[in-house]
């Protein structure tokens, strides 16, 4: 088994702490938090070992899961190239570019893999969709979150949209032509909704909406293509594809026909793809350790981070106001 340390014990901390203690992929060594008396409490409590530095822990594990605050995941991930380890760090990928890409160019000289969290890749109702996403043109995106002030020290494209965008990029394979962004600071500091168009060059536009001030929680993505609209529920882990074809004789079974004013009919086929229920998180880490084992590339690399990040950047800069 992989032996595995975590850095940070917050929210996300402990659920990685859990996963970790359950997955048969890996030996959780134990972990490490700046919060000695919360480390402590943790490792009496719930039983993992708690280390009082990080370099200790280092020396005794393969892989260092990196689930802290943003401004410190940099500081980390060098700490474990330093050591030679594989690395697993949360979304997003550091607080810069100049950051992230001098972890590319680090990890990349010393063979080292490593995987940057974003999660809903391996979210069940996504996963199933993947298979019917084919050249969409128009791509809209709802993420609407009850407020909740953990996290609200940065802007809610860092916080939340970054999620979507990263999406975004895995499904559309073209260069970005234009981008179209405004924000609203309602209460906190920086935007807690956010509003961006987004134009590549082979002609797919996407419209994104992120809030964290909304009455009731939504995350969906609906992608039109050519003959075909799939709608993807991140929340409710369901996936519907809608395809429309030429009648033939043997109508599928979820169908109905259309005809439009030159005559022409249509099949229209719903289909609802089966969802392997599944725990996202415990998927993206456990796929860091298929990777380690098969040297394979990861699912999420650094580099799909790091666009993910320069995308959320732009898209703050695009707004009127300080982000």
């Amino acid at each position: 088994m992989i032996k595995v340390g975590v850095v940070g014990a917050g929210h996300l901390g402990k659920i990685h702490l859990k996963i970790l203690q359950a997955s048969t992929l890996y030996s959780l060594i134990g972990f490490y938090d700046v919060d000695a008396q919360l480390g402590r409490t943790l490792e009496k409590e719930l039983g993992y070992r708690f280390f009082e530095n990080e370099d200790d822990l280092c020396r005794e594990i393969d892989v260092l899961d990196i689930v802290t605050p943003t401004t410190t995941h940099f500081t980390y991930a060098k700490k474990a190239i330093d050591y030679g380890l594989h690395y697993f760090v949360e979304k997003p990928i550091t607080q810069n570019l100049d950051e992230a890409k001098e972890l590319v160019i680090r990890t990349n000289e010393k063979k080292l893999l490593a995987q940057v969290g974003h999660v809903e890749r391996f979210n069940p109702a996504f996963v199933a969709a993947k298979s019917a996403l084919s050249s969409p043109k128009f791509i809209e995106i709802h993420r609407l979150a009850e407020f909740n002030p953990r996290g609200t020290d940065v802007s809610v494209v860092l916080d939340l949209m970054i999620h979507d965008l990263d999406i975004l990029l895995s499904v559309v394979n073209s260069p970005i032509l234009e981008i179209h962004a405004s924000g609203v600071c309602v209460v906190s500091k920086s935007p807690d909704i956010t509003n961006a168009r987004i134009q590549f060059e082979n002609g797919c536009v996407a419209n994104i909406t992120t809030s964290r001030i909304s009455m009731k929680n939504m995350r969906k993505a609906r992608f039109f293509q050519e003959e075909a609209y799939i709608s993807v529920d991140f929340l409710e882990k369901k996936t519907e594809v809608i395809r429309m074809k030429n009648t033939d004789a043997h109508e599928h079974e979820f169908s109905m026909i259309v005809e439009n004013a030159e005559g022409e009919k249509k099949q229209i086929i719903f289909e609802y793809p089966p969802i392997t229920e599944t725990n996202a998180i415990l998927q993206e880490l456990e796929s860091l350790a298929y990777s380690i084992k098969n040297a394979v590339p990861v699912e999420v690399s650094l580099e799909d981070g790091m666009k993910a990040l320069e995308l959320a950047q732009k898209i703050i800069e695009k707004m009127d106001i300080n982000a």
